[in-house]
């Protein structure tokens, strides 16, 4: 686990327990408040614990938008739901058709950290997308807060829609080699697993501790699959056992690893008190050299 303060109390498992309950269950603020403050003895250290846990947007990125080895625009494309907004980042100067991957946001909406992990792909040689899926619904806020209630509103079948819109509109780039691919965070790993059962020609999806989808929709999975959970995410992983039966049993190309010890969100270097370096390092090694085998 990363370190953080010393002037701040420990952070403990309960904690992050309490803060993934605030973010993607039913728990809300002052409730969240209210359990760091009997955690942390009182509500001045719950005040100092609530930044490590949430994202800094300010953190720094991997790969600042102003980096000579990109180029980078802002695009737009019709989605079943209307028009959606894109992120497409690619090699500086590369003439080539290159693997493109649509990357996927968490249910914080299109923030700098997802664009800074869309240039990380392209500074490994692909064109990559990250789409802002509440575009159709006026873009993702500056409150993170607002942006988690305005992902829980979206329609599910739409953003499927729009996600599809968006690998269409990757394959039939004049820069695409015509192979897409998909790797999603989170929110965005859920909708990663649903994106390959939509798309039978999805070449390949990666999904970070994302929700695992129907098992009896596994058979119409043709995509090859890389899944990564963290060890300590027993609410995602409740559903592995499940979905890995599946994959299984109908014969589909996947590969799951579980990194022991480490939290939701392990890959989020913005996040202090749950990033975990060695596992994210590891993990994206294996992304990468997976999209790079599935999409040649």
């Amino acid at each position: 686990m990363n370190e953080h303060s010393k002037d701040a109390p420990p952070v403990t498992q309960a904690m992050i327990d309490a803060y993934d309950e605030y973010t993607h269950l039913t728990l809300d603020r002052r409730s969240l408040m209210r359990k760091l403050t009997a955690l942390t003895g009182s509500g001045a250290a719950a005040a100092v614990i609530l930044p490590l846990l949430s994202a800094n947007k300010a953190a720094a990125a991997m790969i600042e938008p102003d980096d000579e080895r990109i180029s980078s625009e802002t695009v737009s494309f019709n989605g079943a739901t209307g028009d959606v907004s894109g992120y497409l980042i690619r090699p500086a100067g590369s003439e080539a058709q290159l693997p493109s991957i649509l990357v996927i946001h968490e249910n914080r909406g299109l923030n700098p950290h997802i664009q800074d992990i869309a240039r990380r792909l392209a500074v490994e040689g692909f064109m990559a997308m990250a789409v802002d899926f509440l575009s159709p619904a006026g873009g993702t806020p500056q409150d993170e807060d607002k942006a988690r209630s305005m992902i829980g509103e979206l329609d599910s079948a739409g953003t499927r829609g729009n996600a599809v819109a968006a690998v269409e509109f990757l394959r039939s780039h004049g820069g695409s080699n015509g192979k897409v691919g998909a790797v999603g965070f989170c929110w965005g790993g859920g909708l990663a697993n649903q994106l390959a059962v939509a798309l039978p020609d999805l070449s390949a999806a990666v999904a970070y501790y994302g929700r695992q989808p129907d098992p009896a929709q596994v058979p119409a999975i043709k995509a090859s699959l890389l899944l990564h959970y963290a060890g300590l995410d027993e609410r995602i992983n409740a559903g592995i056992d499940a979905y890995k039966a599946a994959l299984e049993q109908n014969g589909k190309d996947f590969t799951i690893h579980v990194y022991e010890g480490v939290n939701h969100a392990f890959n989020n270097d913005t996040s202090s008190a749950r990033y975990d370096k060695p596992a994210a390092d590891l993990a994206w090694g294996r992304t990468v050299a997976f999209f790079r085998e599935k999409l040649a």
